[in-house]
Formats: structure tokens, sequence, C-alpha cells
């Protein structure tokens, strides 16, 4: 399982609290939005250039982690 500390984070004085990818101020769900819209990966990075290829992918499987999980409870 991917480590959420690794990928996202969330601190109060960084945009209210809202999680964001770790070395930036880019909310994950910007990401998700872009997604969501239709955007691909990629234009999604070229807008966003200090979140990376691996983080971007890393928060992804990190969704499908937490939403298999959910659904899928032990």
């Amino acid at each position: 399982m991917t480590s959420t500390f690794s990928v996202v984070h969330s601190e109060p004085d960084i945009l209210g609290g809202t999680p964001v990818f770790v070395g930036t101020r880019v909310p994950v769900k910007t990401l998700l939005d872009y997604l969501e819209a239709g955007d691909s990966l990629d234009e999604f990075l070229d807008h966003f250039p200090s979140v990376s290829r691996n983080q971007a992918i890393a928060a992804l499987k990190l969704a499908k982690e937490m939403l298999i999980a959910y659904a899928h409870p032990s």
C-alpha cells in the first residue's frame, strides 16, 4: 500500500488544511477534477509542473486502494 505521507499532506497553514501534493500547494482534488472533466494526466502535469508524474500516479493508486478498502471492508 502506498504511504499517504509520501504523496499527500495537509497542514492548516497550507490552503487551510486542504490535502495537497507533498512539496507543492497543488490540491489533490485538482487532479481528480481534471480527470473528471475528461482531461488527461499529461494536461494536468503540464498545468502543474510542481507535481511529478510519480506523485500523481501514486495519488491515484492511493485513491484506488482507499476506494477498494471502503467497498470491501475487512
